[in-house]
């Protein structure tokens, strides 16, 4: 059935009034969250067989007692969510368009939605208007009040608001008033809205009946400057239409507004500037807030009263450095996207806090908000904590990639007024949060002239704040040099000015005058991101980067019960693929610091290390503490010091610090009771710990809460025997030959020369192993990526073929040769095991075999050990996994944990949980009836111990198909691994950290005991 006219017009909305910014008002108003009654149909036409409008769906006296009831804002999708969706099922694509291309034509299968809702307006001064704003409908809607339609609008995540005072029923009508909304899912606004993320529709954003008095203050726009030169300010509050101080309130909008700052002082007539001689400026690092209001009419009985928070900074550019407040900026980012795992892009206020108290605790300073405006209320939190925001436009047209751009809204004329009613929302609505120090026109959509007039519109309204578009790499309309994924080495090229040049020459000299900023980078797929540090290196030691916002904040998963099998009932995250949609990028969307459920993943404590607003650097002289903060002091942090032997404490106080300048550094001597410690026994390592806590509670953390720490080994106990692996023992038991194979002390072999006890203690293995569960980014990298390789040469179907079983010198030798089918590729290994006392050691050397031209997953062996053996504590680095590019964020130290805790729960399942630099694990827990522990020691080793095979972590779509095994615990100790990258999007491991084929040694040593 044909689609409404309108819906695949390209006018964006008619009816709907100009955008503005949203004021904290005290004029009357009444939100409609809450129940509305909803009907669904699977197309724009509904049931109606001429197709269009249903008939009758707007009318006050429709009989809706039989329709579903919902509570607004939400997702329709997401309805009967855990569980089978009782309308149109979600859909992810990353780049493509569920749909035809074929703009601005939408298919006829346009899954349509229906609201009603009754209500009785609120009790209000005479006269006036009555406004419905709407602050986020996907995608295309259009809007009834008694019958009477006010209007419709397309962009989904942009305020509209519609005129409702001449068809509002005044409080106390019989009846009340009757508000309809019809939503579709496709319209021609969907081609401007292709971010990478759910496909989700439905009034998903408050909604709300909004009084306007007359002579009220329709809009404000507040300019509040500071110059650090002077610690003065500039304040002028820009009120429309407003007449002069005590003006009468009847002569028109705004009419003798005041602006009132009490903890300034200020009270003054609004539209002029007002010289503020001190004032303490606005920062993410000290986000100083003056409260004050703009009131309009009679002193006396103003007609109505805004309330303001005002934060005084000033954005600059100077020789290619972006500055706030006079000082660089660096932004130590994240891009955000809306999500919930249960309402999908409807979020609380509870939620958003939460995330932005989250940030904050790990060192967070910016965000993007890809690829939209947020939720109001998101700003206003970015305001009160401190968090540097770059407004994004709700602007994507990233599947015209993929036909060449041809037809691309952002270079075709008749798209203008669409693209330009979508950037004056974002600015005109946002235009007071001092949060926001860019605007970005949008994302990923090409080149085009409707990119440029958007950018200078934007300009023009704001010459305060810098324009942001990545998607022309010429950067011709924009304040900022913008790219995305940039490696390491380019990005230490443009830091030096040393970049290519720009395609068109006469953009160079424009170009290599704009700070560097990377809009996205370190895509956080799967472990990782690694490279993080190094990243921020590069922006410390180069003024024009100014740093980036890591992809993303959190996975888009939704949460799912199995409905079968043994596990019935069992959450999962769902992802692509599994609402059955034809079309899907699968997983693509686990990108996140955060699981679904906004548990910090491995990779946030990665990025809260390199974050870090201090460096602090123990050594065996002094410790270093470097600030890192471009605008206050450290006034507010308290420094501690904690020394331990292999993990157990040996002393701790607190370390005396200076308060430190913005940018400033101290070597602050040892304390005493480091310098006069004992020394530790041979082979202990002794660990100094120093951290950096906040000395007093902060809205994001009490007390406490540690914001940097750095780490050093001290003393001649440094490990180097430990780093190296232990002495090779003499033995003193010899291998003997027995009918069932092997003996040698407490271990027995089969005829292989494969352990199979330790005591009376069950163990299979261990052998080489070369092979790991592929990572996104091994599987997912745009240039060769390893997996395929991997899988290719066959290092998934490893065979082991033993050579040699033979006593020699006291210690039993096992040589074999570890290769796949059909390749002359793979390693020889020898295993060379001897008995100490209970102890057996065993020295694990591979050698390649070969011409290898893939880098190696990983290097080590895998045994097997009694499943009740379920607990472990660990000397290492921990608490989480740490892999060979991202580990900054674990310490050394004693840890402990379940096996079960050791796993990391990625969306899809795939490598997890190694920890890195272990000395000493212990194995704990029951078997046959009896508690038992297992200890290894040596390396050191990298660890990972799971209820399941490498094989079956592989083979899982999600983690609730890993069952664990019955009998046996999987254990790897390995040399080394592959490291991450984050090639799934972007540059993929740095070359220090590819693991190629070579000689290694693994030293270790097993002991059991009661």
């Amino acid at each position: 059935m044909p689609a409404a006219p309108w819906i695949t017009d390209i006018t964006p909305h008619r009816g709907a009034l100009p955008p503005r910014a949203h004021l904290d008002t005290d004029a009357v108003s009444l939100t409609l969250d809450g129940e509305w009654a909803f009907r669904f149909w699977p197309t724009a036409g509904g049931a109606h067989p001429g197709g269009g409008a249903v008939p009758g769906f707007a009318d006050p006296g429709l009989d809706d007692a039989g329709w579903d009831r919902v509570r607004v804002p939400h997702c329709w999708q997401l309805e009967g969510i855990p569980g089978e969706p009782r309308y149109s099922a979600p859909a992810y694509t990353n780049v493509r368009y569920p749909f035809p291309i074929d703009p601005p034509e939408v298919p006829d299968e346009n899954p349509t939605g229906e609201y009603r809702r009754t209500f009785a307006a609120p009790e209000a001064p005479a006269g006036g208007r009555w406004l419905l704003r709407f602050e986020g409908v996907d995608s295309a809607f259009e809007v009834f009040l008694n019958g009477h339609r006010l209007g419709e609008a397309k962009g989904s995540r942009l305020t509209h608001e519609f005129d409702a005072t001449e068809h509002l029923a005044p409080a106390g009508a019989a009846g009340g008033n009757t508000l309809a909304v019809r939503v579709h899912q496709w319209s021609s606004g969907s081609y401007l809205e292709d971010q990478d993320m759910w496909w989700l529709s439905g009034i998903f954003r408050p909604v709300t009946l909004l009084h306007r008095p007359d002579g009220g203050i329709e809009d404000l726009f507040v300019h509040a400057s500071y110059d650090a030169a002077t610690g003065s300010g500039e304040l002028l509050v820009e009120v429309p239409g407003a007449g002069p101080a005590g003006g009468d309130a009847a002569a028109g909008a705004g009419s003798g507004a005041v602006v009132r700052i009490p903890e300034l002082g200020i009270e003054a007539p609004v539209n002029q500037p007002i010289a503020v001689p001190a004032v303490e400026p606005w920062s993410a690092e000290s986000p100083r807030l003056y409260r004050g209001t703009v009131s309009a009419g009679p002193a006396s009985d103003p007609v109505e009263t805004v309330r303001l928070a005002i934060g005084f900074r000033t954005i600059a550019i100077q020789d290619a450095t972006l500055l706030a407040n006079g000082a660089p900026l660096r932004l130590r980012g994240v891009n955000r996207h809306e999500w919930h795992p249960v309402t999908g892009r409807t979020l609380d206020e509870a939620t958003m806090r939460a995330d932005v108290e989250l940030m904050k605790r790990h060192g967070i300073n910016a965000v993007r908000t890809s690829h939209y405006p947020p939720d109001a209320r998101f700003l206003a939190l970015c305001d009160e904590y401190g968090l540097w925001v770059l407004d994004e436009c709700d602007l994507e047209t990233h599947g015209f990639e993929r036909v060449g751009w041809r037809g691309n809204p952002a270079d075709e004329p008749e798209w203008r007024d669409a693209l330009l009613d979508r950037i004056q929302r974002t600015v005109e609505r946002d235009k007071n949060s001092p949060c926001v120090v860019g605007w970005s026109v949008g994302n990923e959509s090409g080149r085009g002239t409707n990119l440029a007039a958007m950018a200078d519109w934007a300009r023009e309204r704001d010459p305060d704040r810098f324009i942001h578009y990545e998607g022309d790499p010429d950067s011709s309309y924009v304040d900022v040099y913008s790219r995305m994924y940039t490696g390491h080495a380019e990005t230490e090229l443009i830091g030096r000015d040393e970049e290519a040049p720009a395609q068109d020459r006469s953009n160079d000299y424009h170009r290599r005058a704009l700070p560097f900023l990377l809009c996205e980078y370190a895509h956080a797929m799967g472990p990782g991101p690694g490279g993080l540090a190094e990243y921020e290196d590069l922006f410390e030691n180069y003024p024009r980067l100014a740093g980036g916002f890591v992809w993303e904040w959190i996975d888009h998963g939704i949460l799912q019960r199995t409905a079968s099998g043994p596990d019935s009932g069992a959450e999962f995250y769902a992802y692509g693929g599994d609402f059955g949609e034809e079309l899907h990028d699968a997983n693509y969307l686990a990108d996140g610091l955060l699981f679904p459920d906004r548990t910090p993943s491995p990779g946030l404590a990665e990025l809260a290390k390199a974050y870090e607003p201090v460096r602090v650097e123990p050594s065996g002289e002094c410790v270093t503490v470097r600030s890192r903060l471009a605008h206050t002091t450290t006034g507010h942090l308290a420094f501690r010091w904690h020394l331990a032997d292999d993990g157990e404490p040996v002393a701790s106080g607190a370390l005396a610090v200076p308060v430190l300048g913005p940018g400033e550094s101290a070597d602050v001597p040892l304390p005493a009771e480091v310098t006069a410690a004992p020394e530790p026994r041979g082979g202990v390592v002794r660990v100094l710990t120093v951290g950096a806590h906040l000395a007093h509670d902060a809205a994001w953390a009490p007390a406490g809460h540690e914001v940097a720490w750095g780490q050093a080994r001290l003393g001649a106990g440094d490990g180097a025997a430990v780093r190296h692996g232990p002495s090779r023992p003499t033995g003193d038991a010899q291998p003997v030959e027995t009918p069932e194979g092997w003996e040698l002390g407490p271990a027995a072999f089969d005829p292989f020369g494969t352990l199979l006890r330790l005591g009376d203690l069950p163990v299979r293995g261990p052998q080489l192993d070369l092979w790991r569960a592929p990572t996104d980014n091994d599987e997912r990298a745009e240039v060769d990526p390893p997996a395929q390789a991997w899988r290719a040469l066959g290092l998934d179907r490893l065979r082991h073929r033993v050579l040699s079983v033979m006593a020699e010198d006291g210690a039993l030798s096992v040589v074999a040769h570890v290769m796949p089918a059909a390749t002359d590729v793979g390693y020889e290994v020898e295993y060379r095991w001897r008995a100490e006392g209970a102890a057996v050691h065993v020295d694990v050397v591979g050698s390649p075999v070969g011409t290898w031209s893939v880098p190696v997953p990983r290097l080590g062996v895998r045994l097997a050990v009694p499943a009740g053996l379920d607990r472990v504590r660990w000397l290492g680095l921990g608490p989480g996994e740490a892999y060979p590019d991202c580990a900054a964020g674990a310490r050394e130290g004693r840890w402990e944990s379940s096996v079960a805790g050791l796993q990391t729960p990625y969306l899809r399942p795939q490598e997890n949980g190694a920890r890195r630099g272990v000395r000493r694990a212990e194995f704990s827990g029951r078997h046959g009836g009896a508690g038992r522990q297992l200890t290894v020691t040596g390396g050191p080793f990298m660890l990972t111990a799971r209820p399941w095979t490498t094989e079956a972590l592989d083979a899982a779509a999600h983690p609730t198909e890993l069952v664990p095994d019955p009998d046996w615990l999987w254990v790897n100790l390995d040399a080394e691994h592959h490291g991450m990258g984050t090639a799934a999007c972007g540059p993929g491991e740095l070359p220090r950290y590819r693991l190629h084929a070579q000689r290694f040694a693994l030293p270790l040593a097993f002991h059991v005991e009661d």
